[in-house]
Formats: C-alpha cells, structure tokens, sequence
C-alpha cells in the first residue's frame, strides 16, 4: 500500500484518470502488512443501465466509459465490485431481464480475473431478486481474499428494505466461524445506518447486523444507493457511500429527493467510481476517488 496513514484523513492527489481524493481508515494496533499481501479492488456503483432522462444525456455512455477507465489502470485490480442498482427498475419482467443480459454484456468487456455483484432495490424489490439471481448468482453471500473476509448483504430483495431473519441468521452464523481479530469488509447496497429514512437511506433491521459487527475491531463497510460520497461511524466501524455513475442526488435532507440536473458545463459532474488499496495485516483501507470524464 502507498501509504500508511494511522487516521482518517482526505489528501489531495493528481493522478491517473484525474484522481480527485483519497481517504485512508487504520484499526489501530496491528502491526505493518507484508507488501505480498496488499491488493487493491474498484468499486462501481447504481449505473441504472436502462434509464433515460435529462438527469444524464449520456446515460448509455457513463458505464462503457468507467470500464475502458478501469481497464486503462497500469496494474488491473484484484476484482470490480458493482454495489447494487446494476439496472434501472421496471415493473415489466421481459425488460427486466433484457436490461440485465445487455449490462451483463457491457460489463463482461472489464480485462479483470472476478466481478463481484450484489443487487440494488432497482433489480430486485419487484420480484425478490429472482432475474438477478438468473444473470448474477445469490444476492447474498460470502468470500476470503488475502486475509480479508468479505461479507455481501442483501438488503434490499425485501420490498420493505430489510435484511429479514433468515439471512440475519445466516450472517450471524458466518461471523461465528471468524476469530475477532479478523478483518471484515462488509458490502450492500443501503446504508445500515439510518441516513435518510424517509427517502429509503436506510435498512429497516440495520441495527441487528451493525450490532453482530460489533464485537469485531476490525469492519469496514462500503455501499451505494444515495449517489454521492459520505463517510459515518456506528461505534467503531466506518462506512463509506460511492458515487454514482448515472446521476448524483442532494445530500440527506438538503433538497427534493430527486436527481441533480445535469449541468452541460460540467458534464459528468459529481459521477464517479472508486479504487480502495487494501493493507491486508494493518487492516487499512485507502480511497482513491476518480470522476467520470469525457471521451
């Protein structure tokens, strides 16, 4: 990893892409990682492939432009994990899975070894994540990658935007196998915490998984759904928002929940997608933010 940083902080960089920020989160107490062991993954997020709008006039081009970026990267990361809203929702089943087979397609053209996918409630809230299941496998599920445990949620295959019982207790079972020390990336689509409750920036049961985490020194979590960056602490475990590469929305309880207008000055404003740089042993998380651009 580039940098050892032993607090939260944002610092400016120029870079590949134009890199706009990066953010770094240590545990404390762990020792230095061996360089072996560091990796990196990128993290796209809500590309609602399927919708139109004057929100984004470009909204066919954002996706194909974010995997030629990630494809550009002088060293291709670990894996690409697309954190929900793959599709833009409808009500019409056929379209449903047309809109999946075309995103499977575009996305298909990333030169990485894995895609990780989880859904969005644009994908799976009218039929319980059924046609996601088809194109993406299980909408919740877990995997180990160089010393990192990586936990995928589902919270949003519900309609009422909850975890639900039957998957709590399969997490709850998942996390019984770890020792405490282990480190956890947690990866789902709403906030676990509630944001915006009242605008869906929420999980009805959140508490309950934040709550089985808890116990754990070090978590981290990384989600989509509100379309811009925000970082927020539940006891010791940072959450971290992405960006979104179809529209940005206001921030929580600013303004009408409804898409910024696009801004033909500054196209592509506040759309984006993330590198994070993983110190394995130190369990610290570097974020390096890269906009959308043109071209």
């Amino acid at each position: 990893m580039k940098n050892a940083i032993d607090r939260r902080e944002f610092i400016r960089l120029a870079g590949l892409g134009g890199i706009v920020f990066a953010s770094a989160v240590r545990a404390a107490g762990y020792g230095a990682a061996s360089a072996a062991d560091d990796f990196y993954f990128v993290q796209l997020s809500d590309t609602h492939w399927g919708f139109d709008g004057a929100a984004n006039p470009d909204s066919r081009g954002t996706l194909p432009k974010a995997i030629k970026a990630v494809n550009s990267l002088s060293r291709p990361p670990d894996f690409v994990v697309f954190t929900g809203d793959l599709t833009h929702l409808t009500l019409d089943a056929r379209v449903r899975r047309a809109r999946m087979a075309e995103f499977r397609e575009i996305v298909d053209r990333l030169n990485v070894g894995s895609v990780r996918f989880l859904p969005g409630e644009h994908d799976a809230s009218a039929d319980r994540g059924e046609a996601f299941q088809e194109f993406f496998g299980p909408t919740h599920y877990s995997f180990d990658h160089r010393g990192i445990h990586f936990i995928v949620l589902d919270n949003v295959s519900d309609p009422k935007g909850v975890i639900g019982d039957a998957q709590l207790a399969w997490f709850a079972g998942d996390l019984a196998k770890l020792d405490k020390s282990q480190p956890i990336v947690i990866l789902t689509h709403r906030p676990l915490f509630d944001l915006q409750p009242e605008w869906g920036w929420a999980t009805g049961d959140g508490a309950r998984a934040v709550e089985l985490l808890l116990p754990f020194p070090r978590v981290t979590v990384f989600y989509g759904h509100i379309h811009q960056d925000n970082r927020h602490v539940t006891g010791h475990i940072p959450h971290y928002a992405a960006r979104s590469l179809i529209f940005p929305l206001p921030a929580p309880g600013s303004a009408d929940h409804k898409p910024m207008p696009w801004d033909p000055a500054q196209p592509y404003r506040g759309l984006g997608w993330r590198e994070i740089e993983v110190e394995s042993k130190g369990a610290a998380y570097e974020i390096h933010e890269h906009p959308v651009v043109a071209g």
